[in-house]
């Protein structure tokens, strides 16, 4: 696999961490390809991309990859290619990193003397917040792929605008993106909050990752007005200017309602923050798929979540949660059913009847398929 693993921090890196478990239970050797540089620092929006946690332990992983340096494009292609690999797994979700991806991709080709089938898991292939020149570097990064596995069908639309006219449909698979179940188990509400600082009886939602424009937080902070009884906890690092937010907590008079926690969380609070909640809220003005609803499945926490990219396809409306537009009038009417009505049990119920669906084993065995 070609992916950001130890010590990278993010969703991604922890995804394929567990990802690789998954095909070492189906009897597979797997070895990670990371980056010893990822992003240049300049470009890099957060305080840190490295995280204090241990290694995970039964995982190899090579810290090698260079998104910058084409000398060690090359070298990186020949190590891969004398591992012998049946098959070569490559994430992807920044055409930044497809001049690295692509070029080691095409040099392993030429490297090896047998085939290797590519397949990309790709987790968005232009980006939310869009640049100029994305499609071009997302379309040399996709025809350097044999097949393509996605975890929402607006994306497996995306990569089709990219490929060839006469490309096969089964060339592009889909499989749901797995519960994050790397993060512990739940504990009281109670204590969460005790241990979080946070009120111990009010109704709580949580806005949890990394903040950025297109993640809507703004549309819940507006919500808030309209639930004048509901607090919201928003924990995650801000990867841009926290002052706007910050004037529509001060104009609203939120400052009692909101509890700030804006910086990384570590993989061992996570379930703190999940245990503390009442009820997740993703107001994504754009998506594609998301791991916070994933780990809001794993810790039965009820969501609302907007009606874009993948996120209707993860939470059925009034079953697991609510999907409504990105507004925060029906927000705050999403927030007013689920405590006034008092659903948190129903719902509780429905994310349990249909979790089962979103397993690593359905992702590993969808990536192993064979798509000629």
């Amino acid at each position: 696999m070609l992916t950001p693993a130890h010590p990278l921090r993010g969703g991604i890196a922890a995804s394929s961490e567990r990802l690789s478990r998954e095909f070492q239970a189906m009897r597979h050797e797997v070895v990670l390809y990371s980056f010893s540089l990822q992003y240049p620092s300049f470009l890099f929006p957060g305080k840190s991309q490295y995280t204090n946690d241990p290694p995970p332990k039964g995982l190899r992983i090579e810290t090698r990859l260079n998104s910058i340096h084409p000398v060690n494009w090359i070298f990186s292609a020949r190590a891969i290619v004398r591992e012998q690999p049946e098959r070569v797994v490559v994430r992807f979700w920044l055409p930044f990193l497809a001049p690295c991806l692509g070029s080691i991709l095409r040099l392993m080709r030429l490297f090896a003397k047998y085939p290797i089938r590519v397949t990309a898991l790709i987790d968005n292939i232009i980006p939310h917040e869009r640049r100029l020149g994305d499609r071009f570097l997302a379309r040399y990064f996709v025809r350097s792929c044999d097949d393509f596995v996605v975890m929402s069908h607006s994306v497996g639309e995306a990569v089709r605008a990219l490929l060839p006219a006469e490309t096969p449909a089964h060339h592009i698979r889909y499989a749901p993106h797995p519960i994050y179940d790397i993060y512990g188990d739940p504990i009281s509400q109670e204590e969460a909050r005790r241990q979080l600082g946070l009120p111990i009886e009010t109704p709580l939602v949580l806005f949890f990752g990394l903040i950025r424009p297109y993640k809507g937080l703004d549309l819940l902070l507006e919500a808030l007005r309209e639930t004048p009884e509901v607090h919201a906890l928003i924990a995650g690092e801000c990867y841009e200017n926290w002052r706007p937010y910050q004037e529509i907590i001060t104009r609203l008079r939120l400052e009692g309602r909101v509890h700030l926690h804006l910086s990384f969380i570590p993989n061992d609070r996570v379930n703190l923050y999940f245990s503390a909640a009442d009820l997740v809220v993703q107001p994504y003005r754009t998506a594609t798929q998301s791991g916070i609803s994933q780990i809001a499945f794993h810790f039965e926490k009820p969501l609302i979540v907007t009606n874009v990219g993948g996120l209707p396809e993860i939470v059925q409306h009034d079953v697991s949660g609510y999907v409504v537009p990105p507004e925060p009038r029906a927000i705050a009417q999403a927030i007013r059913d689920f405590f006034e009505q008092r659903r948190a049990a129903a719902l509780i119920k429905g994310m349990q009847l249909v979790k089962e669906r979103f397993s690593w084993r359905s992702l590993a065995e969808t990536i192993c398929q064979d798509s000629e």
